[in-house]
């Protein structure tokens, strides 16, 4: 994986009249295939996920699916109008999620740009969290 970008994450999560918000700013890779953008970076030791890689893909509908391959593998699949059945591995055992979109908003292109996106998750059927990310990738100069 060549890292020629840089890449900013922004997650906030809101349970229970709780916020709580962490931001991670690093370099990975950007690419486009067909009609699909995908951004990837190495987690590291301060995302608790060292040794795994993330994959962000936006593909033509709009469909946002979150891949993490290692040790700590997940699948989250954030499509607006469906909820998706997700795995996700937490370094202390497996879950499964409900992932209902609320939006998907993105401003990419051949240079980088913006993606922004919300769910609601629930486990078990019941309400967990409303979750907000945005990514930010530009070309290191």
């Amino acid at each position: 994986m060549k890292e020629q970008y840089l890449i900013k994450i922004c997650g906030t999560q809101l349970s229970d009249g709780e916020e709580n918000s962490v931001e991670l700013t690093t370099k990975g890779s950007y690419a486009i295939r067909g009609e699909s953008y995908y951004i990837s970076y190495k987690e590291t030791e301060a995302t608790g996920y060292e040794g795994c890689t993330t994959t962000v893909k936006l593909d033509a509908t709009g469909k946002v699916t979150m891949l993490r391959f290692g040790a700590a593998a997940s699948e989250l699949v954030i499509e607006p109008g469906k909820r998706h059945i997700c795995h996700y591995e937490t370094g202390h055992g497996a879950l499964t999620m409900g992932i209902a979109a609320n939006e998907v908003i993105a401003n990419l292109n051949e240079q980088g740009g913006e993606l922004k996106f919300s769910y609601d998750l629930d486990i078990n059927s019941n309400p967990f969290s409303r979750n907000i990310v945005n990514i930010s990738v530009r070309e290191v100069q």
